[in-house]
């Protein structure tokens, strides 16, 4: 598969014209420089759903998912601050392999499947396409579209916020008449081949597009075009139950540890990370009336002492005034570092399998835009599904690598669903919300952030914030001036290195630059 130099990789021009008679005639009869459409889509499937955790390290302090205790500078007293690490490719990952990784490759595998017809790849293409536009300007704000993989370039102009997000629209709606389509070379076993998620099932990717739309289309909520009866059409023309969540599964053989669950015990990632105060307060019943989440037990990890739940301070260092036996786990259930082979929780496991998007997760979109239309019997069912999917979900998580949590039971999901701090007779924005966050804690950090930027961190609902129990830490990064993060610079070694002139056409050499809130967040 071809890889091309990008808006990610600009080293240098150098001169391949002498030796282009010598490569001629070195074909690699093994390896072939050409391959089968479908034989492209593995390794990008696989990004699709890894590369958003690679950054979620960072992406994860910025929403108070967690909070690092490592002595080191970087993430706790940069990320976690709402700054960044300057001179660093930390908080790119998604950049690198929309721009590289998938790159030229889906171009290539895009133009094959439509020269032979293969309507259903393409649209799976299609998918993966605005799902890189979608995460980088989310991320970053404006980024490099129009020309970004354009070989006869060295420089790369930005393109507007706005642009990016009309491209993701039309990309997705190209993606659902394509994936409607059943004539042509129209194939579930060829596509099954390279689809690692859902092993050709045209239909299943059908209903992907329509979440992911509704998840864009959703974005807008602050915006005077933004239609909630469209958000709410698209959901239900997307997942209608876990059953057809979008789950990589990570099999974990590899030596080098490179398929195995990036949050897992042996690609020790997240060892010196710990929950924050706010995510345990949202399940402790602090932020809920005093009801206790089964979800807690089960997804967050229990004191030294195997007493209570606790988190961290994000306005303290490392552990902070927690004592030894006061101090939280790591994720995997331990107080020291466990030998690759442990059991581990939810998904925190080597094995344990991670989403694109989810029902509870679209469920929940479904419930804030019926709130936002009016609707609140609707947006109180749906409120209602999306916490009782998720239980689900926990459930399915800790039974995918032979955890140690037991399962939540029906008896417990039953009361929980039934406590009126939770579920009241009607639902408020901070209800779901709040909910929403929980459901994806600890893997869909793209979402939780852009909701709190929608919600500009600590908008109220009545009484309480949208995120109930959300402060941003008191001493922010020093390049903030006092201003909470609202996008994450560009990738350090492609934009500043090889492109800081367009850099500089849009303001992102101002060392602030992080702090300049996004066109889909403003009024």
């Amino acid at each position: 598969m071809k890889q091309t130099w990008t808006a990610v990789l600009i080293a240098g021009l150098v001169s391949v014209s002498a030796c282009e008679s010598f490569l001629d005639v070195n074909t690699n009869p093994n390896g072939p420089q050409s391959v089968s459409a479908n034989l492209y889509l593995p390794p990008m499937l696989h990004w699709m759903v890894t590369s958003p955790q690679f950054d979620g390290r960072f992406v994860g302090h910025y929403a108070q998912e967690w909070y690092s205790t490592s002595t080191a500078t970087s993430p706790a007293s940069t990320w976690g601050k709402m700054g960044y690490d300057p001179g660093s490719d930390n908080g790119a990952q998604q950049w690198r392999d929309v721009y590289w990784s998938l790159g030229q490759n889906l171009i290539d595998m895009n133009t094959k499947a439509e020269a032979e017809q293969r309507w259903d790849l393409l649209g799976v293409g299609m998918i993966l396409k605005a799902w890189g536009w979608q995460v980088l300007t989310d991320l970053h704000g404006e980024i490099i579209v129009k020309e970004a993989i354009d070989q006869t370039r060295t420089r790369f102009d930005y393109d507007s916020q706005q642009y990016s997000y009309q491209e993701v629209e039309r990309l997705l709606d190209s993606a659902i008449v394509l994936l409607q389509r059943t004539d042509g070379a129209v194939d579930a076993s060829y596509l099954g081949v390279g689809d690692k998620i859902y092993n050709g099932n045209r239909t299943k990717w059908l209903k992907l597009a329509s979440g992911m739309l509704a998840l864009t289309l959703n974005h807008y909520s602050n915006k005077a075009s933004y239609d909630p009866a469209r958000v709410i059409r698209l959901v239900d023309s997307s997942f209608t139950s876990n059953a057809d969540d979008p789950l990589l599964a990570y099999p974990c053989t590899s030596t080098d540890f490179a398929d195995c669950n990036f949050w897992g015990i042996s690609r020790n990632n997240i060892t010196l990370y710990r929950q924050t105060q706010f995510i345990v307060g949202l399940m402790n019943g602090t932020q809920f009336g005093g009801t206790v989440d089964p979800r807690m037990s089960r997804m967050l990890a229990i004191d030294s002492a195997n007493t209570t739940y606790r988190g961290l301070d994000v306005n303290a260092s490392g552990f902070g005034a927690l004592t030894a036996p006061q101090r939280p786990r790591n994720f995997f259930g331990y107080v020291a570092q466990p030998s690759p082979s442990s059991p581990s929780r939810y998904i925190f496991a080597d094995r344990s399998k991670l989403p694109v998007m989810t029902y509870a997760e679209l469920q929940f979109i479904k419930a804030e835009a019926a709130l936002k239309s009016g609707n609140a019997a609707l947006a109180r069912t749906a409120y209602l599904e999306g916490i009782s999917s998720h239980i689900d979900f926990v459930n399915a998580r800790n039974l995918d690598a032979g955890q140690t949590p037991s399962q939540i039971t029906a008896a417990e999901k039953a009361t929980f669903l039934a406590d009126t701090n939770i579920v009241p007779a009607t639902v408020t924005l901070s209800h779901i919300m709040s909910q929403k966050f929980i459901a994806l804690w600890g893997w869909g950090h793209n979402e939780l952030w852009m909701d709190m930027r929608r919600y500009h961190y600590t908008d109220p609902d009545g009484g309480v914030q949208v995120f109930r129990g959300f402060t941003p830490p008191t001493a922010l990064y020093a390049d903030n001036v006092g201003k909470l993060v609202q996008r994450i610079r560009p990738r350090y070694n492609s934009e500043y290195v090889w492109n800081r002139d367009a850099l500089d056409a849009i303001g992102g050499l101002a060392t602030d630059y992080h702090t300049t809130a996004l066109w889909i967040t403003e009024k």
